[in-house]
C-alpha cells in the first residue's frame, strides 16, 4: 500500500493533447503504471491525484467519502479564483454535498427526464434546421462553430430556461472566460460577477412574474419547498445557463470534425440512421471534452489501487482516460460508431453528479449529426486540419472555429 507522502515525481497539470482526437499521451503511460499518481496543477503549484483508469474514476466518483465542495481546503482548483471570491462563493449544484445537493436535484429532475426531453425534439429539429436555412442562404464557407454548434445548444437553453436569447453574445462571452484555464483572476472574477448581476435581474423578473420556463418552475416549487434562497437559484440559473450551452457546443463541432476526417463512420450513420444513438454515445466517449471537471477532496483516508489518499488531498478523476481505458474499451483510440460497449463511457460522469442534461445533450447531438449530414451532404472542412486551433487552455475542450463549405 502506498501513501500520499511516498510519491516524488509530480507531473504538471493539465497535460496538452498532442493530437486532437486523442488523450494527452501520458494518460496511457498513468494507467499503465501508475493508475493514482500525484500531480502539481499548473495553476497554483498545489497538489493533487490524478485517477486514471475507468474502475478507479467511478469508485471515486461514487464514493460518498469525498466531496464536491470547491470551499475545502485542498479541493484542486484548476482557475485562478481570487481568494475574496472563494470566501463568499454560493455553491453551485455541481459543487454541493448532501443534503443540500440531494433537495436541489430533486426538484430539477422533473425539467430533465427522457420524456420531458423527448417532448422537447420537435422544437429541437425547428431550430436546427432554421440554423442549416441560414447556412444555406448565405452559402459556404462558413464556421461552423458560429453558425451551428453554438447557436443551437443557447437557443434551446435559453427557451428551456427562459433567458431572452437576443442577450446570448454577451452570457457566451462571460462563460468563454470562466471555461479558461488561464483567464487571469480579476478577469475570471469579473466574468462571473456580471453574469451574475445579469441573472440576479432575471430571476427577480420571474420572482415577481413567472413564465412557462424551468427557472419559474424552480422558484415555485421552491416557494412550497423552500431549499434554495434567491441567491442560490441565481447560482443554479449560472450552471444551467453555461453548462447547458458550452459542452454541447462543443461537442457538435467535434463530432462534426471527427465524421469528416472519418468517412467510412460518416458513410455508416448516412446508410442506416438508426446508427445516430450510437455514434453518439461514441464521439461522446471518444473527446470526453469535460476531463476534469468532476475534481473532489478526500473527506477522509480512502484507499484507490492500493493508494491511500489522505484526507484533505485533493482529486482529479480523469473521464478522458477512464473512457480510454483499454480494459474497458478495446482500441480506444479509435472511433468505432458500432462499439457496443461506448454507452458505458463516464463523459457525463457517474454517481449522484452525474450530468443532469444528459438526455438533452444526447437529443440535441442526435438531431444536429443527423440534419446537418442529411441536408448538406457535400459538407467538407474548408481549412486543413492542422490550421485549427483547439482548446487546450479550456476546461471543456472544443474547436474555437470550424470553417466548412460544401
Amino acid at each position: 500500500m502506498t501513501h500520499s507522502a511516498d510519491r516524488a515525481r509530480h507531473p504538471a497539470f493539465p497535460m496538452k493533447r498532442t493530437c486532437p482526437f486523442s488523450p494527452p499521451e501520458e494518460y496511457a503511460k498513468l494507467r499503465a503504471s501508475e493508475p493514482v499518481s500525484r500531480a502539481t496543477l499548473k495553476v497554483n503549484g498545489k497538489p493533487a491525484w490524478l485517477v486514471t483508469t475507468y474502475e478507479h474514476v467511478k469508485q471515486v466518483l461514487g464514493d460518498s467519502r469525498v466531496s464536491s465542495n470547491l470551499k475545502l481546503p485542498g479541493y484542486p482548483h484548476q482557475f485562478h479564483i481570487p481568494e475574496e471570491m472563494l470566501r463568499s462563493v454560493r455553491l453551485m449544484l455541481l459543487s454541493m454535498d448532501p443534503p443540500d445537493h440531494t433537495a436541489q436535484r430533486r426538484m430539477l429532475i422533473p425539467e430533465f427526464t427522457a420524456r420531458r426531453i423527448k417532448a422537447l425534439r420537435p422544437r429541437i429539429q425547428e431550430i436546427v434546421d432554421e440554423r442549416i436555412d441560414a447556412m444555406l442562404a448565405a452559402g459556404g464557407p462558413v464556421d461552423l462553430v458560429t453558425a451551428l454548434a453554438l447557436s443551437v445548444p443557447s437557443l434551446v437553453i435559453c427557451e428551456l430556461l427562459g433567458v431572452p436569447y437576443e442577450d446570448h453574445a454577451q452570457f457566451e462571452e462571460w462563460s468563454a472566460v470562466m471555461m479558461n484555464h488561464d483567464a487571469a483572476p480579476e478577469e475570471y472574477g469579473a466574468a462571473v460577477q456580471a453574469l451574475d448581476g445579469y441573472l440576479d435581474a432575471l430571476v427577480t423578473s420571474k420572482e415577481e412574474r413567472p413564465g412557462d420556463d424551468l427557472i419559474s418552475r424552480f422558484i415555485e416549487k421552491n416557494r412550497v419547498e423552500q431549499v434554495a434562497d434567491h441567491t442560490d437559484v441565481v447560482t443554479m440559473a449560472r450552471l444551467m445557463l453555461v453548462g447547458g450551452h458550452e459542452t454541447t457546443a462543443n461537442m457538435i463541432a467535434l463530432g462534426v470534425l471527427a465524421l469528416l476526417e472519418h468517412p467510412g463512420q460518416l458513410d455508416a450513420v448516412r446508410a442506416d440512421p438508426d446508427l445516430l444513438p450510437r455514434a453518439v454515445e461514441e464521439l461522446l466517449r471518444f473527446f470526453s471534452i469535460s476531463d476534469s471537471g468532476a475534481a473532489r477532496v478526500a473527506l477522509e483516508d480512502i484507499e484507490v489501487g492500493g493508494t491511500v489518499i489522505r484526507a484533505g488531498e485533493g482529486i482529479l478523476p480523469l473521464n478522458n482516460s477512464a473512457n480510454h481505458d483499454e480494459s474497458v474499451f478495446p482500441d480506444p483510440d479509435t472511433l468505432n460508431i458500432h462499439r457496443e460497449e461506448a454507452r458505458s463511457h463516464l463523459a457525463f460522469g457517474y454517481g449522484i453528479h452525474q450530468c443532469i442534461g444528459a438526455n438533452l445533450a444526447r437529443v440535441e447531438l442526435e438531431v444536429v449529426y443527423g440534419t446537418l449530414f442529411r441536408r448538406i451532404p457535400g459538407l467538407r472542412l474548408a481549412a486543413p486540419l492542422e490550421e485549427l486551433r483547439f482548446k487546450d487552455d479550456a476546461m471543456v475542450y472544443g474547436v474555437y472555429e470550424l470553417p466548412v463549405t460544401w
